[in-house]
């Protein structure tokens, strides 16, 4: 776990992800030659913090996002949220401006508004994620940003012995939508690519249990194509990988962006059930990472 451990410690939150994109390019330069392909790599203007990883000739695209949820410090000690953080009164929270480094309380006042306990004010437009601390025994990982350091997790695992296919490693997506359809584009026009599998981290619900096996969406506030999740759900059930399927009627992912974009490509999203979502107390079990990756390795060489 200590590559997880590694990526819930990067401050990345929606429209910082340049932190992110960093460490991924290390990471590659660093560990590609032991992979069974060298991948081609995509980023820079066109592609702003996102990174893509071309291996082979690529049939499908894993989408996972490098963003975070957290919050921007306002005036008079307000804090923004970014995206759907939780707030409760205790919680602490970290980030740095031009004074330095900044660990601070999370307050919400009477009338429910979200503010920063400092001995200083902290410069505006500063961000503030949940304080790294990441926790794992023997069957379940916690962490704040476990959503989504964990589908990144997965992408740079399944890169090991990946031969064909894409890594798409987006952003802003906990803040409404960012470059996923970027990518479509341009994966859709160099290369043809027609199929996606969104690698993220979904909420244990009434019908979605932790410990279970991996999530596969049949729908959330997106409906993926029936004949795809058809033929997803076919090689999941030969693979004898344990896995549950989720019905849900909102939220979203870099599905939303790719169902909206104009290019015609297929997605599903694939992903662990998390419990404390968008809070300091994420939790995910690693039987559930287990299933994850080895169905990602499956679906990546059969569709």
């Amino acid at each position: 776990m200590e590559l997880l451990r590694q990526l819930c410690a990067i401050h990345s939150p929606s429209g910082e992800e340049f932190r992110m994109a960093e460490f991924i390019l290390k990471y590659v330069e660093t560990h590609s030659s032991n992979w069974k392909t060298t991948p081609e790599i995509i980023h820079g203007d066109e592609t702003q913090d996102m990174v893509i990883l071309v291996f082979g000739k690529p049939r499908t695209a894993v989408y996972a996002h490098t963003d975070s949820i957290g919050f921007t410090v306002r005036y008079n000690d307000q804090l923004v949220p970014i995206g759907g953080p939780e707030a409760e009164n205790g919680y602490i929270l970290t980030g740095k401006d031009g004074l330095g480094d900044i660990e601070c309380e999370l307050t919400v006042d009477a009338e429910g508004r979200v503010r920063y306990r400092y001995s200083r004010e902290i410069d505006r437009g500063t961000s503030l994620i949940f304080k790294p601390d990441f926790n794992e025994n023997a069957t379940v990982v916690r962490s704040p940003s476990l959503d989504n350091r964990l589908g990144v997790y997965n992408a740079l695992k399944i890169a090991e012995n990946l031969e064909h296919g894409a890594l798409v490693f987006s952003t802003y997506e906990e803040h409404g939508g960012g470059t996923a359809s970027v990518a479509a584009r341009l994966l859709y026009e160099r290369f043809g690519l027609k199929q996606a599998l969104v690698s993220d981290v979904t909420w244990a619900t009434d019908g979605v249990h932790i410990g279970e096996g991996v999530a596969v969406s049949l729908r959330d506030s997106g409906i993926p194509r029936y004949t795809f999740v058809k033929r997803i759900l076919d090689i999941a059930k030969k693979s004898e990988i344990p896995y549950q399927l989720e019905v849900e009627a909102s939220g979203g992912s870099d599905g939303r962006e790719l169902q909206r974009s104009p290019y015609p490509v297929d997605w599903c999203f694939i992903g662990p059930p998390s419990a404390d979502p968008h809070s300091p107390f994420e939790t995910v079990s690693k039987k559930d990472i287990e299933s994850m990756i080895g169905l990602y390795e499956i679906l990546m060489r059969e569709l």
